[in-house]
């Protein structure tokens, strides 16, 4: 489906800053933006809060407004506007459940909401850097074997048919693997000392 005109002059409009222009452009996308998340969750089997949905929808929105509307000016017009969000939308999305999952997996975060809000104490971008190097600091420190299956399932979200298949290993064994890298990985982790 091609551009449309309406959204061809929201985007113009929103690139040129007109007064207006972002609070249209939310309300035309916030809808396809609640529906991306919700069904990415369920494809990922993770029940999303409502709470979830307002920090992933933050996310979203942080995205196509970094770097003056980076992302709104790449889009070449090869496709509806809709179909371009979505695409962005998605990869966002995706990317920070999987960078939750990974924090849950090393008990960094509660798992009673899969989404929780990070403390208060730290935005949300500098705890996520923080976990990021302390993960690929942790993974150096495993078995290069392991820590290919860790960085396979938390990092790049495979499933056990296809590391299994990734790496030509029985994928009975990806399970035990990954529970013995946690429990290496909480060991080796670095121990917080109390005030």
């Amino acid at each position: 489906m091609a551009l449309t005109e309406i959204d061809k002059n929201l985007l113009r409009r929103c690139l040129a800053e007109e007064p207006g222009a972002w609070k249209d452009f939310v309300d035309r996308f916030i809808g396809l933006f609640t529906h991306v998340i919700h069904h990415t969750a369920h494809a990922r089997s993770i029940r999303a809060t409502e709470s979830d949905v307002d920090d992933l929808l933050s996310e979203v929105f942080l995205v196509l407004l970094a770097n003056d509307y980076r992302v709104l000016r790449n889009f070449r017009g090869n496709s509806s506007l809709a179909t371009y969000l979505t695409v962005i939308s998605r990869r966002v999305v995706v990317k920070k459940m999987v960078e939750r999952r990974m924090a849950e997996a090393l008990g960094h975060v509660s798992t009673q909401s899969k989404l929780e809000n990070i403390p208060e104490e730290r935005t949300r971008q500098q705890q996520i850097l923080e976990d990021q190097e302390e993960i690929q600091n942790m993974i150096k420190q495993l078995p290069p074997a392991d820590a290919q299956i860790v960085e396979q399932y938390h990092l790049k979200g495979k499933s056990y048919q296809q590391i299994s298949s990734d790496l030509d290993i029985p994928e009975n064994s990806i399970g035990p693997t990954l529970s013995r890298a946690r429990i290496r990985m909480r060991d080796t982790k670095p121990k917080t000392r109390s005030l």
